[in-house]
């Protein structure tokens, strides 16, 4: 994985190449002094107005800027170089050179070509990220900086033409990066720090929360195994004891709408508190996500994410679709290629897991010699039956300040079991039940809607004649 140091220092061998290229113009400082300046005023920015730095922070800028900062001379800085709330509505104008290089093909060398821009994004994310996790307490307004000001580099790239893949930020606010500590922070920072300091989640809090679920029987049972297996592993590793090394990555198999996407959320909060993942993200994506246009595109969008999954999970939904298409020009086994290394290579800080249908999930994973092998956990998911589509829809309408009459529920089920009498192919499940809710509340306003003198009581009940008006809808 590629260093923040490491992505600096090829961003200024660009600039050198760029101006050896005859590419600076008559700019005033070279590239590179530009880009360092730039930098330096986009790590200022992140930080809110009235907050001053703390020493950790000024440590970073010298260690990575390479400037020694004071607290005065930060605020003379970004008084002088115009840093204000309005910063963030323009591209750094050395980006203008990185478009161009690209566009123009300029660079030749090897390692450059076709991606100046993308690395420049990619190390602008970086660094203010790191910069934003190196103080005790990171802010909502922090984050929202930084995601705003690499929305506009991204946006600035797309206007050109070079593509630039968005991944998330993947930072909490008022949480420290792991061994953060004895950094000043301003008053204001400590105080919310104090005052909204997150829970840690206990692996039984999660199995807990997954026995209220509805259904799930088999899952469950695996889920617990696992959890199970998680801990004894801890355990032995808090003991000194060697554990076997198993792979931890999964398939999960299923109709939509069964729940995979929400126990892979639950794995995650498992896995981070028994510190086994140290951050405990879960990054979804889907084919489009790690799948590019061009020759060279996948490889770079599929690392990016694993880059932003790496100590947390990465769930691919509707895997299959990266192989399934194997014309010419389908860049997907690119992709799954890319993901086999990784998978490998970051085995301890990576989980990946991978969702679909069944059949095709089935031949997804015959679609590569060393794809299955690389998995060894296959949990499948079975359709809701009627009467538990009755019980999710319940907690649907409860949440909603709505209640189903007993009548109602009948329908509800009768519904359910005309749906799945004929064994639909990809039946929806939880998500036919939001839809079946959703077109009953819908009914109940035109019932309602021209009546006289109508109750709090009408308002929250939802009759049999709103489910029978949906079924012939459907």
């Amino acid at each position: 994985m590629e260093t923040l140091q490491s992505m600096i220092r090829q961003c200024y061998d660009m600039c050198e190449v760029m101006n050896k290229a005859g590419m600076g113009g008559d700019l005033r400082l070279t590239l590179r002094q530009n880009l360092r300046m730039e930098f330096m005023r986009f790590v200022l920015y992140l930080v809110p107005e009235g907050d001053t730095l703390g020493y950790k922070q000024l440590s970073f800028i010298r260690d990575y800027l390479g400037m020694e900062m004071t607290q005065e001379s930060c605020a003379q800085f970004k008084k002088a170089h115009h840093v204000a709330a309005d910063y963030k509505n323009a591209a750094p104008s050395t980006l203008k050179y990185f478009v161009l290089a690209d566009a123009g093909h300029k660079l030749t060398t090897a390692s450059f070509a076709g991606k100046c821009s993308v690395t420049l994004v990619r190390t602008y994310r970086e660094l203010g990220r790191q910069f934003i996790a190196c103080d005790d307490a990171i802010t909502q307004e922090e984050i929202s900086r930084l995601s705003d000001y690499i929305v506009t580099m991204e946006k600035f790239c797309g206007e050109y033409g070079v593509y630039v893949a968005s991944v998330p930020i993947l930072l909490t606010p008022n949480s420290a990066p792991a061994g953060a500590g004895g950094g000043q922070t301003s008053g204001s920072k400590r105080e919310t720090a104090k005052a909204e300091e997150t829970k840690r989640i206990d692996a039984d809090e999660v199995l807990a929360e997954l026995e209220q679920m509805v259904g799930m029987q088999a899952v469950k049972k695996e889920v617990r195994l696992l959890v199970n297996l998680l801990k004894i592993q801890k355990l032995r590793e808090e003991q000194g004891l060697k554990n076997a090394s198993v792979s931890r990555h999964m398939v999960f198999y299923g109709n939509p709408g069964t729940g995979k996407t929400t126990i892979a959320r639950m794995l995650a909060k498992v896995y981070k508190s028994l510190d086994l993942l140290p951050q405990g993200q879960l990054v979804e994506v889907d084919r489009g996500g790690l799948v590019g246009s061009y020759i060279g595109q996948t490889a770079l969008k599929t690392k990016e994410v694993i880059e932003q999954s790496l100590g947390g999970i990465l769930f691919i939904d509707e895997a299959y679709a990266l192989t399934e298409n194997k014309g010419e020009g389908d860049f997907g086994q690119e992709a799954v290629d890319t993901l086999l290394k990784a998978m490998e290579d970051h085995r301890e800080e990576l989980v990946v897991i991978v969702a679909g249908y069944t059949e095709p999930m089935k031949r997804f994973l015959e679609s590569n010699p060393g794809l299955k092998s690389r998995f060894n956990k296959f949990l499948f998911f079975e359709d809701y039956s009627p009467e538990e589509l009755l019980q999710i829809m319940d907690g649907m309408c409860l949440k909603q300040d709505y209640r189903l009459t007993d009548e109602a529920k009948k329908k509800v089920v009768k519904h359910f079991e005309d749906r799945l009498a004929g064994e639909p192919e990809n039946f929806a499940n939880a998500r036919e039940a939001r839809n079946l809710l959703e077109k009953a509340i819908a009914n109940q306003a035109s019932r309602l809607v021209g009546k006289k003198d109508i109750t709090k009581e009408d308002l929250r009940t939802l009759e049999d004649i709103d489910i029978e008006s949906v079924a012939e809808q459907l």
